[in-house]
């Protein structure tokens, strides 16, 4: 199979879908990749190390002519054209968040498959898992820089100094990106609140940081309690290909501290903070009653090499199955990848993107007959 791997456009957006060794897997398995040219210049990879490895560079128009197109983020306005019937392309689609383009998928008639539904039986999302992980380390260190006076913040070191009270941390959701943002906040001596409706995962949490990370059952009276008294709030809820819920209200932000900051991490989910919006890497932040918001939707982007190798590590095994299968085997054996389909044909084929986007959904098998 020809597999296209294009640069990406979107603002900011410096990673790229397959690191050479990714290139060489494929490869020796009988592929033919194609690397669109500078693909990973952003990410310290070359053309020659992807040539070495048995890729071709080509041009723009030549990656996204292969059969199976492999990208890290969303298709953008300038990528509309080359969606077409017969085109599996796979990435990261957070359609419940895009509504624009998933009328363009659907209207394609392109087979579209979410990294970020692609789903194991025990609920893990394997390959949302590396990125969430990068996205809530990062999210503790933005959060503390723009605590800086010279940022706007309120002056506070997450740290604090002897006898002087450290920063305090809320982070909502205690999944992968909420666990590690707690973790690191943890690891600068903050004090860190953790919240989530899942006693098990707040147990495992307390049992692994042995109490250092207060856990809390969210409900609204403890989040209200606790996003009062922060100096950094940390957004990080995930509805599977669904739209994240609204868990902190205008009201709660208007009476939280001149200075705080909110960074949040599902609102590439749509956001978890009612006024929250959007935001690129070249304008990141804004300010609303006096609270910071960093908003951006690609965090890992911000560093690229590591998000690039993390990537590739998790999506490899599944590129490699699309290829040497087909779309359609693959999707027959494997319910992982299945969860992953969210359009066929014209129709969404994914429950929870089906529910978001106010659509009929169809079973993955039924659509590929």
């Amino acid at each position: 199979m020809n597999i296209g791997v294009p640069a990406e456009v979107k603002e900011g957006e410096r990673r790229v879908a397959i690191t050479p060794d990714g290139v060489r897997e494929l490869a020796v398995a009988g592929h033919r990749v194609l690397v669109e040219d500078n693909a990973g210049e952003d990410s310290a990879i070359s053309d020659p190390e992807y040539q070495a490895a048995g890729a071709e560079t080509v041009s723009t128009d030549e990656a996204w002519a292969a059969d199976l197109v492999v990208k890290v983020k969303e298709p953008q306005p300038s990528e509309y054209g080359y969606l077409h019937e017969g085109l599996v392309l796979f990435t990261y689609l957070h359609l419940a968040a895009y509504p624009e383009v998933a009328a363009r998928l659907l209207d394609s008639k392109a087979v579209g498959i979410g990294y970020e539904t692609v789903q194991l039986e025990n609920g893990a999302l394997p390959l949302l898992a590396p990125m969430s992980e990068v996205a809530g380390r990062m999210a503790t260190q933005i959060g503390a820089h723009y605590l800086e006076r010279d940022w706007g913040g309120r002056g506070v070191l997450l740290g604090g100094a002897p006898g002087v009270q450290p920063g305090r941390v809320v982070v909502l959701g205690a999944g992968n990106v909420g666990w590690n943002a707690a973790w690191i906040a943890q690891g600068m001596e903050a004090e860190v609140t953790l919240l989530d409706k899942n006693l098990d995962r707040l147990r495992f949490v307390d049992q692994i940081h042995q109490g250092r990370i207060v856990t809390q059952a969210s409900n609204r009276g403890a989040i209200e309690r606790a996003v009062a008294d922060a100096d950094l709030v940390i957004g990080a809820v995930l509805v599977p290909g669904g739209r994240a819920p609204i868990l902190v209200t205008e009201d709660m932000v208007r009476g939280m501290r001149r200075g705080a900051v909110i960074v949040d991490v599902a609102v590439d989910q749509g956001g978890c903070i009612e006024t929250t919006h959007e935001t690129i890497h070249a304008d990141p932040t804004y300010v609303v009653h006096d609270v910071i918001h960093y908003a951006v939707g690609n965090v890992p982007a911000s560093v690229p090499r590591t998000s690039t190798y993390a990537l590739t590590n998790a999506t490899l095994p599944y590129v490699v199955e699309l290829a040497t299968r087909g779309i359609r085997q693959a999707v027959e054996v494997d319910t992982a990848l299945a969860h992953g389909v969210n359009t066929v044909g014209g129709q969404v084929t994914n429950p929870a993107v089906g529910e978001a986007l106010g659509a009929e959904c169809v079973r993955p098998m039924d659509a590929l007959a």
